[in-house]
């Protein structure tokens, strides 16, 4: 047998190397034997030394074709059935003159052995078909009736160990190729999970950073107006302080975001009553903040989600129209959970245009409807954004059913989400 090619080629070619050695060294005591002990028959002598040549002639080719690493392909295809051919016929036609000459089926068995798990079952058969008719020839020559029945038999098991040993090395090469499968994988599985971790958290931290920030920027305004316009410096110190103590709740919320990704349950209700008391607070502004339904527990990433949305619609409705009442509605529904947050538009609430109020106004980026929907998208939910009745709504709805399969009827994306239809955001650019 010729060691298949495996991941430690060195330790491949140092077996192939030994095995030869181990042949050689056999071809050395088959001939001592043969020679020591010559059959007493007529003509068995001759015959074997004869075969021994030719034995030890199919042997070499065989070395030759099998043993260096550079052997072309043609050369191989050709010199190796060929010399287990040799080695096959010659082995049975001297082993069947007798005396110590019988042990030349050992290298008939081996040649056997090789044409089976190397070469197709076709050439496998032929050679093996080879050496029955030189152990048929040699026991008629001779008159050995156990000659012709039991190297046949040798033969026979030759080529069923042979073919079971290809079918185990076939085998390992599989189980070494899905091992290697595996492992990749395995490596590619936990490279998405980490780039799906840091994803989550980056945004996260964006939209708290955004969230925060976007606060911040109102405050700073308001500052500014109360020193520049109102000429109120008591008032302007006191904005300023509530300026800094929202930077340092920025720091605290980046914090508390990444360690919601971390934690089993978030109490939803809870959380938007201290996001719209701070929001009132901050910008004494009217929320009127309702929950209704029986709560039900959220996967972390939802409720992180649905409170994320609440705060930057929060901060879009002060920026967008200073001093008008805001209206927050969680609903928990057979379903699923809907958040609304409603807010005059501008214009037509206290403190809009016209109210005798300036106005505050912040830099915009126009992703604040579109970061929202891309949280939904994650989770199979939907956003509607727009005017209705004179009031700013900002709707999202978050089913509470197991993801369909991939493929199946309703499955609109890979993430399964639903087919409702969101209302235009005709001012997302300005929200």
């Amino acid at each position: 047998m010729t060691p298949g090619p495996g991941p430690d080629g060195h330790n491949g070619e140092m077996l192939r190397v030994a095995l030869w050695v181990v042949r050689t060294a056999g071809l050395a005591v088959v001939g001592l034997l043969t020679f020591l002990a010559p059959p007493s028959v007529r003509g068995g002598a001759a015959t074997q030394a004869a075969a021994y040549a030719v034995l030890c002639l199919g042997v070499a080719v065989w070395a030759l074709a099998d043993l260096p690493r550079d052997t072309p392909a043609a050369i191989r295809r050709v010199g190796l059935p060929a010399a287990l051919s040799m080695v096959a016929a010659a082995g049975c036609l001297g082993a069947a003159a007798g005396g110590g000459g019988a042990s030349l089926v050992a290298f008939s068995v081996v040649a056997l052995i090789s044409a089976a798990e190397e070469l197709s079952l076709q050439a496998a058969l032929a050679i093996a078909l080879l050496g029955v008719l030189a152990a048929e020839i040699g026991g008629i020559a001779f008159g050995g009736i156990g000659t012709m029945l039991g190297y046949p038999l040798l033969l026979a098991v030759g080529i069923l160990f042979g073919r079971n040993r290809a079918s185990l090395r076939v085998q390992a090469d599989q189980a070494r190729l899905l091992l290697a499968q595996h492992e990749q994988l395995r490596a590619e599985q936990r490279r998405a999970d980490v780039l799906e971790e840091r994803t989550r958290i980056a945004r996260e931290v964006h939209d708290v950073l955004a969230h925060s920030l976007g606060a911040l920027g109102i405050q700073l305004q308001t500052v500014r107006a109360l020193f520049t316009v109102h000429n109120d410096p008591d008032r302007a110190l006191d904005a300023l302080a509530t300026a800094q103590r929202m930077a340092s709740g920025g720091l605290t919320e980046t914090r508390r975001a990444v360690q919601a990704l971390r934690t089993d349950t978030l109490p939803l209700p809870e959380e938007l009553a201290r996001a719209t008391d701070e929001l009132a607070a901050r910008h004494h502004v009217l929320v009127a903040y309702q929950a209704s339904g029986a709560p039900v527990p959220l996967p972390p990433e939802a409720t992180v989600a649905l409170l994320r949305i609440a705060q930057e619609a929060l901060v879009n409705a002060v920026k967008h129209a200073p001093g008008a009442d805001i209206t927050v509605d969680l609903d928990y529904r057979e379903d699923g959970v809907r958040l609304t947050v409603t807010n005059p538009l501008a214009g037509d609430g206290p403190g809009a245009a016209g109210s005798g109020r300036e106005a505050l106004h912040t830099a915009d980026t126009g992703y604040g409807l579109t970061g929202m929907r891309e949280r939904l998208l994650l989770l199979r939910g939907t956003l509607e954004a727009g005017p209705r009745d004179g009031r700013w709504v900002v709707a999202a709805d978050l089913p509470l059913t197991p993801a369909p399969p991939a493929g199946a009827p309703g499955d609109a994306g890979p993430l399964g989400t639903g087919s409702s239809t969101a209302i235009p955001a005709t001012r997302e650019g300005s929200r």
